[in-house]
């Protein structure tokens, strides 16, 4: 009889959903995923959640296999030598096989007042609590969205459609990852709304109090509501389990996504940095990271060398609005080019790409081992990264090993010869 393997999932987001989903394909491994809330959290619709307009929550039911136990609870700190992990309510479970799925939040604020007084909607639970904070407030009084990436352009559209008076304050460039001309098309639809964006290196904000928003020059931006879209940070789950990890808090792994530490401890999504070098946070890189977590682990069980990383890009979709939006797309080195769709189309195909992602998990669940996007060639850009990181090291190496042979301390013998 063959021993059945125990696998542990933490974090029931894109990633960790995917894993668990795919890890059902043996009969012979238990999957338990543990995640601090009983619903799925639709982490992309999270504007749409502060705007009234979705919900931004699926029933596990909907995603999640047959096969998969889900725990409802809090993971507080991982025993890598013990192969368990300590849970919040006070219980333990055992692994042969960790997935490291926890995710990504709201960065802490750095800027004075932002954490006292702006308001995060980087998780299910801060979106939530601002949603009655704007019920409550007329539809005049002044919102100020500081951050102009995806998060912070996709909330102030949505804001600004149902009628609100709209600040996006950049910090620097609108859309940082657009193609300027699709940056170009994102600022005449939101000037087409009625959102002021403020825009450039003097809009930096320095601090926020409860009524403004405070910029270095000393400028003031009224503000009655301040939304923080800046920026994302990881639990700090790995670095107090004693793993290494990245400066963000991301766990370090090779590019099987296994930890630099533990070969039994594999990482996926946003909390992942394979070989020092983290994808862009999103789910368009956290599934495929998912379906390739649960691949190595599974090799391993087989008692197979497990396949490296191969992710590729395609685009960023932002809604802009309910009707309208934009296709943005990419080179295979995740860089934005010319070509984009945006209108109403543009808004069709963030819809599918919404609807799609959901759709792509519960095939998974119905079907372990059906998903192939992680498999889509398109990772050479990476490899020739690693390469190119690879041949630096070493020369920095050969450079450091001749300056210290050139500064060897003489032998006894040889400073003798010198003195005489």
């Amino acid at each position: 009889m063959s021993k059945n393997t125990e696998v542990v999932v933490i974090g029931g987001g894109y990633a960790g959903v995917m894993a668990a989903n795919r890890l059902t394909r043996r009969g012979d491994v238990t999957v338990t995923l543990i995640n601090p809330r009983p619903d799925f959290v639709h982490r992309i619709r999270l504007h749409q959640l502060v705007g009234g307009t979705d919900a931004a929550v699926v029933d596990y039911q909907e995603v999640l296999g047959e096969g998969v136990r889900l725990v409802v609870d809090t993971v507080s700190r991982i025993d890598a030598a013990g192969h368990g992990v300590e849970l919040a309510s006070g219980g333990t479970l055992a692994y042969d096989y960790l997935v490291y799925a926890v995710g990504s939040g709201s960065a802490d604020p750095s800027v004075p007042g932002a954490a006292e007084f702006a308001h995060p909607i980087g998780t299910y639970e801060e979106a939530a609590r601002l949603r009655p904070v704007l019920d409550a407030l007329p539809v005049t009084a002044e919102v100020t969205v500081v951050g102009a990436g995806p998060t912070g352009i996709e909330t102030a559209a949505e804001l600004a459609e149902q009628g609100r008076t709209v600040t996006l304050v950049c910090g620097g460039v609108l859309g940082p990852y657009l193609h300027p001309r699709g940056r170009r098309s994102v600022a005449r639809r939101l000037a087409k709304l009625g959102v002021s964006v403020l825009d450039g290196p003097d809009t930096q904000v320095t601090a926020v109090t409860g009524d403004a928003v405070r910029f270095a020059d000393g400028r003031e931006l009224p503000s009655a509501v301040t939304i923080w879209t800046v920026g994302f940070g990881v639990p700090d789950l790995a670095a107090r389990s004693g793993l290494s990890t990245d400066a963000l808090g991301r766990l370090l792994t090779d590019e099987t996504l296994t930890s630099v530490d533990d070969a039994r401890i594999i990482a996926a999504g946003d909390s992942a940095a394979p070989s020092g070098l983290p994808l862009r946070m999103s789910c368009q890189a956290a599934m495929p990271m998912g379906a390739r977590a649960a691949d190595t682990v599974l090799s391993r069980i087989a008692g197979e060398t497990p396949e490296t990383l191969n992710q590729s890009f395609a685009a960023q979709c932002i809604s802009l609005g309910r009707g309208d939006g934009i296709f943005q797309f990419a080179n295979r080195s995740d860089v934005a080019v010319w070509f984009n769709i945006d209108g109403r189309l543009g808004a069709k195909l963030k819809e599918i790409v919404c609807v799609g992602v959901v759709k792509h998990l519960a095939d998974e669940a119905e079907k372990p081992g059906g998903y192939r996007l992680h498999r889509v060639s398109g990772g050479a850009a990476r490899q020739r990264h690693l390469q190119a990181r690879q041949t630096e090291q070493a020369e920095q190496v050969e450079v450091h090993g001749q300056a210290g042979q050139a500064a060897q301390p003489e032998t006894p013998a040889a400073a003798q010869r010198a003195a005489a």
